[in-house]
């Protein structure tokens, strides 16, 4: 590793100085990461790491079944009665929801129909 000399404000000194007391890391830690975080922001194609690290992370895992299948049930698990596509999750996946789903969703419909009225505004003082 190379040893560099630079000329930074005083300002920039007191800041830096307080940020490594902060994180518990040295002043020259510090600079080292900011270099490192600055190339990857000006070279993104070399920050992908965390993409090969990540790829593959579950293909091992055997408690899930098929990693497909088990996705779109976590995603249809997010579904809610006010959402568009809801009549079609809860035909695929019938056991994710309950009656209490069924009666938000007309109670979202009926709303949607102009069935009940507008809240009266208080009057103005």
């Amino acid at each position: 590793m190379t040893r560099i000399l630079a000329d930074l404000p005083d300002e920039d000194i007191k800041w830096l100085d307080q940020l490594a007391a902060e994180q518990g890391k040295s002043r020259a830690a510090i600079l080292r990461e900011a270099v490192r975080d600055y190339r990857a922001e000006l070279h993104p194609e070399n920050s992908k790491k965390w993409l090969e690290i990540g790829f593959g992370a579950w293909k091992d895992r055997t408690d899930i079944g098929d990693s497909v299948e088990w996705q779109r049930r976590e995603r249809a698990s997010w579904t809610r009665p006010w959402d568009d596509d809801y009549e079609d999750v809860k035909a695929e996946f019938p056991d994710l929801f309950d009656a209490e789903d069924d009666r938000q969703r007309q109670i979202h419909l009926d709303m949607l129909a102009g069935k009940y009225p507008e809240p009266k505004k208080p009057n103005a003082r």
